[in-house]
């Protein structure tokens, strides 16, 4: 057996280890939290004068709540290591089926919209770089200013203000328009729903990371082999695709590993403007009605998904840098 097969074998060990360590650390730590929190869910029923302090007790019982707070979590953490995330307790679905539905349409968003953050961000950055305190530099940087700075509720209902309600070019709010469709037109019809959602991700998304690529680049620039190359005479565009991308890439790839966690996160305003029904109008509604079930299990969600971008991006880098590749290889 190689060398090469021996060490990814162990760095896939290694990873899975990791993965398992902090997922039980983040849930125990989350159960703390959100039990710690005042009131709960059964909180309402006190002030119900219809409601016994022997129906609040069999609710109780019913949903495992009576229970001591260590028994209450090694039981839930049986569960979820059998994908059970328990029943909701403000509709009475398995919690599972219900972050399933949900998850479809916050990933589609988060992943189209996070394609285009980074295309648009490389392209002006490194047009910005390339030309360093002339006036396409300051357009894209006054640009990504904006972009950086302006609120993305506001921008979300300035968009639905004008193009909306105005010119009436897009739906307001909602996923799907009334009347059953099928096949391609249903998947046109969400596409026509969720373009201004989109939108306004994209335009609030990539100034910052515009800035970021001009730095960089900048700083590649300056770099002797950037002063070679254009000694012996090679085009811009040669230099930008044998030297300035692959020495972006490598940070590129780790902003958007730890750009994953924002799925759900960053998804909770967007989708409460446009009554889109996706992960982040769920948790916020669960957050406010202390729906255990459903809070813990969207964290433990969220705190993989944080988990998985990091490994993905560490193996993504592994792939693309040969110097990272060799640390890797040093610290087993």
């Amino acid at each position: 057996m190689s060398n090469k097969i021996v060490w990814i074998r162990r760095l896939i060990v290694k990873k899975a280890l990791y993965v398992v360590f902090m997922l039980l650390a983040i849930s125990l730590l989350s159960f703390v939290v959100v039990n710690a929190a005042p009131n709960n869910f059964f909180y309402g029923g006190d002030l119900n004068p219809n409601m016994t302090p022997e129906n609040l007790e069999q609710l109780k019982r019913v949903y495992g709540l009576d229970k001591g707070a260590i028994e209450r979590y090694f039981s839930w953490l049986s569960a979820i290591l059998q994908l059970d995330f328990g029943v909701s307790f403000t509709t009475g679905k398995n919690v599972r089926d219900e972050i399933v539905d949900r998850l479809g349409v916050t990933m589609a968003i988060s992943l189209v919209s996070m394609f285009f953050i980074f295309a648009f961000s490389l392209l002006l950055g490194i047009k910005a770089a390339l030309s360093n305190g002339k006036l396409l530099d300051r357009v894209c940087k006054q640009a990504a200013l904006i972009s950086y700075a302006f609120p993305s509720f506001y921008l979300a209902l300035l968009l639905i203000m004008v193009l909306s309600v105005w010119l009436g070019w897009f739906p307001i709010a909602g996923l799907e328009s009334s009347g059953e469709k099928s096949g391609f037109m249903r998947y046109a019809d969400m596409a026509w729903h969720l373009a201004l959602p989109i939108a306004v991700v994209v335009l609030g998304g990539f100034g910052s990371l515009t800035l970021y690529i001009r730095a960089l680049t900048i700083e590649i620039i300056k770099s002797d082999y950037i002063f070679y190359a254009r000694a012996r005479g090679l085009k811009r565009g040669e230099i930008i695709r044998r030297y300035i991308l692959p020495n972006l890439y490598p940070p590129i790839v780790t902003i958007l590993g730890l750009s994953l966690p924002g799925v759900i996160g960053g998804s909770v305003i967007l989708e409460s403007i446009f009554s889109i029904n996706g992960m982040g109008l769920f948790f916020y509604q669960s957050a406010l009605s202390r729906d255990y079930p459903v809070i813990m299990g969207i964290l433990i969600i969220g705190a993989f998904l944080t988990l998985l971008g990091n490994i993905l991006a560490d193996l993504v880098l592994i792939k693309l840098n040969p110097y990272y590749r060799l640390g890797a290889r040093n610290d087993r």
